[in-house]
């Protein structure tokens, strides 16, 4: 079955479009700008910061031996909520922040394992060793 991805793409920047003409008009344009421009710049540094610690971290249960399978799930989430800080917009911003905070990473981390395990079931996901 097709998914409507292309609704999607219509959807989320009419959602920004709207989202940015309400707060700018709540407490003004450049103000509007200034603070997109500000959630970007700190959610760069907080992914620079989360990246750093979830690799250490995913190094450090490797060399323990232990296989780093909640820490790679915690990347992902990572790079997604990085991309997602990226586009410009409040709405991706606020989903981009709670992928990268560690106190709402484990909601998506229980999503995304979830969404693997089904996808291992049907065959659409297969691991190979070599």
């Amino acid at each position: 079955m097709r998914r409507p991805y292309w609704l999607l793409l219509l959807l989320i920047p009419a959602l920004e479009l709207y989202g940015f003409l309400w707060v700018s008009q709540w407490i003004g344009a450049g103000k509007t700008i200034l603070l997109i421009i500000m959630t970007s710049i700190i959610g760069f540094a907080m992914l620079q910061f989360e990246g750093r610690k979830v690799i250490a971290d995913a190094k450090l249960q490797m060399n323990k031996g232990q296989m780093p399978g909640n820490k790679m799930l915690d990347g992902l989430c990572v790079f997604l909520g990085g991309s997602m800080l990226v586009i410009p917009g409040f709405i991706t911003d606020i989903i981009g922040f709670t992928l990268i905070f560690p106190l709402t990473r484990p909601i998506y981390r229980k999503l995304l394992f979830k969404w693997v395990e089904k996808k291992m079931k049907n065959g659409s996901i297969t691991f190979r060793r070599f």
